[in-house]
């Protein structure tokens, strides 16, 4: 089975219903029991992409062995949200094939 694609108006429909917070609830509440194994699987994702590789904790070291004080802020705070966005990205690439595995899944026992 094909992977669906999705039209930009699609996706933005989407990401607006997600911004009620009753609906992100019921999100939230069905990944809650999954979380210890999605973030394993995140990590292993990240791992694998090489985003906590070497060139990362280099990285850290260089920002946080800054010796003025606002730069190695600066260094830090850019360190983290680099972080953040890509575990971000990386766990949306996530969720979007678990929904994938899942719709097959379900296809399949409807099939049967």
């Amino acid at each position: 089975m094909p992977r669906p694609t999705y039209t930009d108006e699609e996706l933005d429909a989407a990401v607006a219903a997600l911004s009620d917070p009753e609906r992100f609830r019921e999100a939230e509440a069905m990944v809650a029991g999954a979380a210890p194994k999605l973030g394993l699987l995140l990590a292993q994702a990240l791992e694998a992409g090489g985003w906590f590789a070497e060139s990362h904790d280099d990285a850290a070291a260089r920002a946080a062995t800054i010796a003025e004080e606002t730069e190695r802020l600066v260094a830090l705070r850019t360190l983290l949200a680099e972080e953040a966005r890509m575990g971000m990205l990386v766990g949306v690439a996530v969720g979007w094939a678990l929904a994938h595995e899942l719709a097959l899944k379900r296809d399949k026992e409807g099939e049967g």
